[in-house]
């Protein structure tokens, strides 16, 4: 069984509704991987939900792409948006990144999104969902998803 996008789905529906539209937010999101020597990198990343995954493009040969095929853990954390506002709160995802070799499935991809060739193209295998905001301008609040537990709520004061 792998962790995709339809597995939190099917586990946590309102909660992976709220971060597709956080991730729908903006455009741009952060990536990180980590480079030869172990140490962290961060780039700007575009991302799509597809068909139960989370899909990740990347230009051919980028450093991020060769980051992933070497190590294929990834943290990816949405766009906070502009001011300190926050809207629906801080979201992170973390998983492992699996190339996409497949032509037939990289076409159909390809079709929906349109995006510049040639590319990479990574699937998320999820191994964290992590969501972040403040209620009652009081509490600090945690929703933490992880694969085959129960979602847990994590409040600080």
């Amino acid at each position: 069984m792998t962790n995709s996008w339809a597995t939190f789905t099917t586990a946590e529906p309102d909660l992976a509704e709220l971060i597709e539209e956080r991730f729908g937010a903006f455009t741009h999101h952060i990536l990180a991987t980590l480079r030869k020597d172990g140490s962290p990198r961060t780039t700007g990343l575009e991302v799509r939900f597809l068909n139960g995954e989370l899909w990740l493009g990347m230009m051919p040969d980028s450093l991020k792409a060769l980051d992933l095929r070497r190590d294929p853990r990834f943290a990816l954390q949405a766009n906070p948006g502009d001011g300190t506002g926050m809207g629906g709160g801080d979201v992170r995802i973390s998983g492992r990144a699996v190339e996409v070799q497949d032509p037939a499935e990289k076409a159909r991809y390809g079709e929906e999104v349109e995006p510049p060739e040639p590319f990479h193209l990574f699937r998320a295998e999820l191994t964290e969902v992590v969501r972040t905001y403040v209620e009652d301008d009081k509490y600090l609040v945690l929703q933490v998803w992880k694969p085959g537990e129960p979602l847990r709520l994590i409040k600080r004061t």
